[in-house]
C-alpha cells in the first residue's frame, strides 16, 4: 500500500506515517521511484500506535513495546513496562470516571431548581 492509502485507511496524515518511521514504529519498502510502500498490516499497526498515543504513552514507550505487542513475545522488562502502563491507564480511567460523576452531579443540580439553590457554585 502507498503512503496515502495507509494514511486514509488509518485516519492519519502521511506526515504522521513518516514520523512513525523516524521513531522506528513503522517500516516501509522504498521503490525505485522513492515511493514508500507498506505491508498489509500497516493500517492495523498505525491504529494500534494511535491507540497507544491516545492512552498517553510516549513515542519512546511505544517503541519499546510495539514489537512485543505484535509478536506476543516479551522480556521480563517489557512485561513490567506493560503492567506499569496498564496501571497508569487504570488510574486515568478512575480519575476520568470521578470527573464524569462530578459533572453528572452538576448537570443534575442545574436541571433541578431545588438542588441548584442548595448547592454551591451552581447558582443560576
Amino acid at each position: 500500500m502507498r503512503i496515502g492509502e495507509v494514511a486514509a485507511a488509518a485516519g492519519v496524515s502521511p506526515r504522521a506515517l513518516r514520523y512513525y518511521e523516524e521513531q522506528g514504529l513503522l517500516s516501509s519498502q522504498r521503490h525505485a521511484s522513492g515511493q514508500r510502500h507498506y505491508g498489509e498490516d500497516a493500517v492495523q499497526r498505525v491504529r494500534w500506535i494511535q491507540a497507544l498515543y491516545a492512552a498517553g504513552l510516549s513515542s519512546k514507550s511505544i517503541t519499546g513495546l510495539v514489537g512485543c505487542v505484535h509478536t506476543g513475545v516479551a522480556t521480563d522488562a517489557m512485561r513490567a513496562q506493560l503492567a506499569a502502563e496498564r496501571e497508569r491507564i487504570d488510574t486515568q480511567i478512575r480519575d476520568l470516571t470521578n470527573t464524569r460523576d462530578r459533572l453528572d452531579a452538576i448537570i443534575a443540580a442545574a436541571d433541578d431548581p431545588d438542588r441548584r439553590r442548595a448547592s454551591s457554585g451552581c447558582e443560576a
